[in-house]
C-alpha cells in the first residue's frame, strides 16, 4: 500500500474514506452526510487548515467537485478522551516484531471514541515507529500479550501466521462457579452479531468457533480457568464462558449488557491474555511470549 498523503500526527496516521457513487456536487457535502456525528464547521475547519487532502496529496477545497471512486484523507480528533491510568509493558523488540502486555480499559487500535487512548496510538509516539501495525486484536476491557509488526516488508509472514492458526494462545480467567456441571473440555459453537451491535451471540448451525477450557483452582463461588481458543471470534471468550453458565467477573457485555459508561476501572474485566507461542517465520527461531499480569480469586 502507497504511503499515506498525510504525515502521523500524535502518533496518529491519517483515516481514509473511498467515495462511493452518489448524487453529491461536491466532496465536502459528501463528508457533511457521511459523517453526521461531526459538525459542518469542523469539516470546513479542517478544509481551511488543509488537512483533507486526496490519495496524491491535492488539498479538499469547499467547492472541490465530487469525484466517485477518489480516496479522501483527513486526520480524526476527538474534544476529550477519558485518560487510561494504566501503563503498558514492552516485552520484546526487534527491527520486525514488537510484543506489548496491554493493560485494561486500553483499545488495541483507534476505534470510535478512543484514539490517543488506544496502544497503537501510545507506542507509536513513545517509540517513533510510524510504520507500526497491530497483527491481532484483543478486547479494550482484555488485558495482556498483543504482538505488533514493525515494517510492512515483513508483515504478511507473520498475519500469516494467525490465519493459518499456527499461533498457540492461552488466556486466564475468573468466572462465577457453582461446582455442580462439570466443565466441558471444548466448546464449538456458531458465533453471529447480536442485535446489539456490542455483542455477539450463540445461534444452531455450523460451528465457527472453538475454545478449549482448563479448571486451575476453584473457592468461594469463583473459578480460574485457562481458555485456549483455536478461533479468534469476537467476544468469543466471554460468549463462551456465558453460554455455560461461566460468566467472566466484572463482564459489562455478558450476561448482561450494562449502560454505557458503567465500566469502573477498579474493577477491571478478568480476562487476561495471558501467553502466545510460535515459531518465527524469518528465522524458524521459537518464540514465546508472557504477560506478568496475574488473576486472583
Amino acid at each position: 500500500m502507497a504511503a499515506a498523503p498525510l504525515p502521523t500526527r500524535d502518533g496518529v496516521g491519517p483515516s481514509r474514506v473511498a467515495l462511493p457513487p452518489g448524487p453529491w456536487g461536491t466532496i465536502a457535502e459528501f463528508l457533511v452526510q457521511r459523517f453526521a456525528a461531526i459538525p459542518r464547521a469542523t469539516w470546513e475547519a479542517r478544509i481551511r487548515a488543509g488537512e483533507v487532502v486526496d490519495q496524491h496529496g491535492v488539498p479538499v477545497t469547499p467547492t472541490r467537485p465530487y469525484q466517485p471512486r477518489l480516496h479522501v484523507f483527513y486526520y480524526r480528533s476527538l474534544d476529550s478522551e477519558r485518560p487510561v491510568p494504566f501503563e503498558e509493558t514492552v516485552l520484546f523488540r526487534d527491527e520486525h516484531l514488537l510484543a506489548v502486555d496491554k493493560p485494561h480499559f486500553l483499545a488495541v487500535a483507534p476505534v470510535g471514541k478512543y484514539v490517543q487512548q488506544s496502544l497503537l496510538v501510545r507506542l507509536q509516539r513513545k517509540l517513533g515507529l510510524d510504520q507500526l501495525a497491530p497483527l491481532h486484536r484483543i478486547d479494550r476491557e482484555t488485558a495482556g500479550v498483543v504482538l505488533f509488526s514493525v515494517q510492512p516488508a515483513t508483515r504478511h509472514a507473520y498475519h500469516a501466521l494467525f490465519a493459518e492458526r499456527a499461533i498457540a494462545k492461552h488466556y486466564e480467567a475468573i468466572v462465577t462457579w457453582h461446582g455442580t456441571p462439570a466443565l466441558p473440555a471444548v466448546r464449538r459453537s456458531r458465533l453471529v452479531d447480536d442485535t446489539h451491535f456490542m455483542r455477539m451471540r450463540e445461534v444452531e448451525g455450523e460451528p465457527n468457533s472453538e475454545t478449549r477450557f482448563e479448571l486451575l483452582e476453584a473457592r468461594d463461588g469463583w473459578a480460574r480457568l485457562r481458555l485456549s481458543p483455536v478461533t479468534g471470534r469476537r467476544h468469543q471468550l466471554r460468549v463462551h464462558c456465558a453460554a455455560l453458565g461461566l460468566p467472566i467477573r466484572d463482564d459489562t457485555l455478558y450476561p448482561t449488557l450494562l449502560p454505557e459508561g458503567a465500566e469502573d476501572f477498579d474493577r477491571p474485566l478478568q480476562l487476561l491474555a495471558k501467553s502466545l507461542a510460535f515459531c518465527d517465520p524469518l528465522d524458524g527461531r521459537p518464540r514465546a511470549f508472557e504477560s506478568p499480569r496475574s488473576l486472583f480469586l
